[in-house]
């Protein structure tokens, strides 16, 4: 028999490391984990031990340089301080020094103005050949006086009559009117000549025409120009509706200042 046949004879536990490990974690469920197991453990958290002493160090060494730095600046605000309170006491001390100076000088008595005399008035005196000062006019004669009153009068007579002569600002405004008719058959024509026969001082008609009202109804529409201080639209209504067979009402639609 040959040495392959041997061994096909055999009978080999080729996974007994997977039973061996399932085996190993079942006992170590039951009781625990193994010696070696926790010996591997405690290498593990003795390697790390380093590692984080190592970090504490860092982070404790950066703290004392953050609070060295502190420390330093604040050194520096106070010596800054110092001297600002050292520059003050010293300007204090000079303005209590000032007034005192000041308190012990007396006070200074202001000088009087000498008063002012007026100087003389030299009289004049003039010379005549007969010596009488009646003759010398002083302050001018009458004559003077009604020559510029005159003048005056003269220059006021003048604009007055220039103002005359300018003609007065008339007053005027145009208005238009609404004149209806009673009904379609009325003639148009005859009611605008009815309108335009109105005549006064003071009215001057205007352009017209006939605006649709509806159902075959026109209305006169008429534009006329008045005086205000001589014709008024009640008068213009009233002279309008004395023509009963052709107008129903007057109505007016616009009424403008000139």
């Amino acid at each position: 028999m040959s040495g392959l046949q041997c061994l096909a004879s055999e009978n080999i536990w080729y996974d007994k490391h997977r039973y061996d490990e399932a085996e190993r974690h079942f006992y170590e469920g039951v009781n625990g984990p193994s010696k070696h197991h926790q010996v591997k453990t405690a290498l593990q958290q003795a390697k790390g031990r380093p590692q984080k002493r190592q970090h504490r160090n860092s982070s404790s060494h950066a703290a004392d340089q953050e609070l060295v730095s502190r420390m330093k600046s604040l050194e520096v605000e106070n010596q800054a301080l110092h001297k600002v309170v050292q520059e003050m006491r010293t300007a204090l001390q000079k303005l209590e020094s000032r007034v005192a100076m000041l308190e012990k000088t007396p006070a200074t008595v202001p000088c009087k103005a000498a008063p002012v005399q007026a100087a003389p008035v030299k009289q004049v005196k003039v010379a005549n050949g007969n010596d009488d000062d009646d003759d010398i006019d002083l302050f001018g004669s009458d004559e003077d006086d009604e020559e510029a009153a005159r003048l005056k009068q003269e220059r006021v007579d003048a604009y007055a009559a220039k103002k005359a002569k300018k003609p007065a600002l008339i007053a005027k405004s145009s208005i238009l009117l609404d004149v209806k008719p009673w009904d379609d058959e009325t003639d148009m024509a005859e009611l605008e000549k009815c309108v335009r026969s109105v005549q006064m001082d003071g009215l001057l008609w205007g352009a017209s025409k006939l605006v649709p009202v509806g159902y075959g109804i026109k209305k006169l529409q008429i534009n006329c120009v008045v005086e205000d201080d001589k014709v008024g639209t009640d008068i213009l209504e009233e002279e309008i509706t004395k023509f009963e067979d052709y107008v129903q009402s007057v109505d007016v639609a616009a009424f403008n200042k000139i």
